[in-house]
């Protein structure tokens, strides 16, 4: 029925009168699967009915969060074979659906996760600027709905495995302690994780509540990180940077696999390709632009990994897969490091977004979005619509008919983008305007071809370094996607608008 309906003529649908014959001529006749196809024709406010069928046939749900991996680094966005090859990541744009216009909350790695599992602004919280360190307490409170609560709550196994880096605990934790709150009590199942970044201090591996294999309270000698800081000396087995891929993949396919009639939601999170660049002997050497760009390739094989495991267990066919990134790259044009090298090499990894991680330019902000469901989601089919990855919790609660409450502290700056995923015609833009954040606190917001930039940094900035020169913009990212020409002066009115608005939002404590 979807599918009929997203393929329905313009003409056909312009023509009915649905305040008079909506309700009588179509609810009572067919499933309600067809309303949320529809729905795109009156306001989203009334986004209310389930896109699934009273079956209860709901998709098994798989969201991939790559780390630091960029706009240009898919050969489905635009890099050339000759300097990577990502055929695996690429089957999800042949069989679905590629974004152009997807961007990240934040161009830094913890902000954006809190922002994708909760649908609301990490600077909300008392996180204004910076990342969370590897001791951190849990970043986001028990209390606040999740989207692993959410689905959860509609039937869903669940399970984080890979980088976690929001913190375990209410204080500054003890490894040698149980590890909680945590994920645990944000709705998910089992988790298995890195705590923080790959190479972080930690040195181990934690699973559900506790580190894996610990032995004791003592401190062992365990060498320095590849950030040449001392490891926190955990008596446990250390990971060993060049296998955590294949580590964190193996466990995710192990826990995809167990026999449960209920269907299942995996957060996957590789900590590719976030320094360091630590490729597998499958993989090292075999991209035309070094470490860098084979630790693309490490992330690709991960990636068809789960694939073929879906394939295997014969659910692609039900199954929703999100595959993104949490922010750009890390882009340097000079030096002797991987990422400079992969650059001479001709490889472009925010492709032709100005800026990295860290900068508040599109090139910290706009990833990779790709989604296949077969079945729901036209294969080969491409969306400009602006998304934001806080949209997430949103759009999955519409496909589990799980309402959003319009005023009460759930998902507050999180859109129903279900419309633009599966390709059904909408006369307005889902999502009206986003924020955008940097670690040093600098704040833009865009709504339609405008981006204004409010040039300043966290008045609590203490610990971030200034990356890039602060001052008020305003770009057209339709005629200047590059963010070239600073068109602030000719263009006042538009920045007091949207610097307004951005006010507004931040101070209402929410966007939605």
């Amino acid at each position: 029925m979807i599918q009929f309906l997203a393929k329905s003529s313009t003409h056909q649908l312009e023509t009915l009168d649905w305040r008079r014959e909506f309700p009588r001529h179509l609810l009572h006749r067919i499933t309600t699967l067809a309303f949320v196809a529809c729905a795109v024709l009156i306001p989203q406010t009334l986004y209310t009915k389930p896109l699934i069928a009273e079956s209860n046939d709901r998709p098994n749900i798989v969201l991939i969060l790559a780390d630091d991996l960029g706009y240009g680094s898919l050969n489905s966005y635009g890099a050339d074979e000759s300097h990577i090859r990502t055929p695996n990541i690429d089957r999800l744009s042949i069989s679905g659906r590629r974004f152009t216009d997807a961007n990240t909350p934040s161009s830094v790695c913890s902000p954006t996760r809190y922002g994708l599992l909760t649908g609301r602004y990490d600077w909300r919280t008392d996180q204004k600027h910076g990342v969370l360190s590897t001791t951190d307490p849990l970043h986001i409170d028990t209390s606040r709905s999740t989207i692993a609560t959410l689905l959860k709550s509609a039937g869903y196994r669940t399970a984080a495995i890979g980088k976690w880096h929001l913190g375990y605990g209410t204080e500054k934790h003890d490894f040698t302690k149980p590890l909680s709150p945590g994920p645990l009590d944000l709705g998910f199942d089992y988790h298995f994780a890195v705590p923080q970044n790959h190479g972080d201090a930690s040195g181990v591996y934690v699973r559900n509540q506790s580190v894996v294999g610990l032995r004791s309270d003592q401190k062992i000698k365990a060498g320095k990180s590849s950030y040449g800081r001392d490891f926190m000396g955990i008596d446990a087995p250390q990971r060993i940077d060049d296998n955590v891929m294949e580590e964190l993949t193996s466990d995710a396919i192990r826990w995809l696999q167990q026999k449960d009639s209920k269907p299942f939601f995996l957060y996957f999170a590789p900590v590719a390709i976030h320094f360091p660049y630590t490729p597998s002997e499958q993989t090292k050497g075999k991209s035309g632009s070094g470490l860098y760009g084979d630790w693309i390739h490490e992330l690709d094989l991960s990636v068809g990994r789960i694939l073929n495991t879906l394939d295997r267990m014969k659910v692609s066919d039900n199954t929703l897969v999100i595959f993104t990134s949490d922010n750009g790259g890390v882009l340097m044009t000079s030096g002797d490091r991987p990422e400079a090298e992969a650059y001479r090499a001709g490889l472009r990894c925010n492709g032709k977004w100005r800026g990295r991680k860290h900068s508040i330019y599109e090139g910290g902000f706009r990833v990779p979005f790709i989604v296949s469901w077969p079945g729901h989601v036209d294969a080969g089919s491409s969306c400009d619509q602006s998304i934001s990855l806080v949209d997430m919790y949103a759009t999955l609660a519409a496909i589990v008919d799980q309402p959003v409450p319009a005023d009460e502290s759930v998902a507050e700056d999180s859109f129903n983008v279900l419309p633009a995923i599966l390709g059904v015609p909408s006369p307005k833009l889902l999502r009206p305007s986003m924020i955008l954040h940097s670690p040093n606190g600098n704040f833009a917001i865009r709504r339609g071809p405008w981006k204004y930039i409010e040039g300043k940094s966290s008045p609590t900035l203490k610990k971030v370094p200034q990356r890039e020169e602060l001052h008020a913009a305003l770009y057209n990212l339709q005629d200047d996607p590059s963010e070239q020409k600073n068109v602030l002066v000719e263009h006042p009115d538009i920045a007091k608008e949207l610097s307004d608005l951005l006010n507004k939002q931040r101070n209402s404590g929410r966007s939605r």
